[in-house]
């Protein structure tokens, strides 16, 4: 499955999660919101932020989401290689392995883009 079938389908899922737990969900928006539109680092600070704690947690659909987002907020692939870097130095060896993980999907994201 692409990266951005496996964005696509997480977030279908997501969806109905939505539907079924209204409240929890509606709830998680609004931090998630309040997070990203407050304080004083970029959104873009705030991603890569996100970012090194997906790849610490080895979550991957979060890994894809934080990919897709860091890009939609102007990211570069050499500021993301710096970022993996520093959560590589940080988590050793698996973050190693979901690092890869990270750079194999701004990739297909990135060629997707370009057409």
């Amino acid at each position: 499955m692409s990266y951005l079938d496996a964005i696509n389908e997480t977030r279908a899922e997501l969806r109905e999660l939505y539907k079924a737990v209204p409240g929890a969900t509606q709830g998680f928006a609004t931090l998630s919101k309040a997070v990203k539109d407050n304080g004083p680092l970029s959104l873009k600070e705030k991603e890569y932020v996100a970012l090194g704690m997906a790849l610490a947690l080895r979550c991957s659909p979060c890994i894809n989401f934080h990919v897709e987002a860091l890009m939609k907020a102007g990211a570069t692939r050499e500021e993301l290689g710096d970022v993996l870097a520093m959560a590589i130095q940080m988590g050793g060896g698996p973050t190693l392995m979901y690092a890869g993980e990270a750079l194999a999907c701004w990739d297909e994201l990135a060629a997707k883009a370009a057409g």
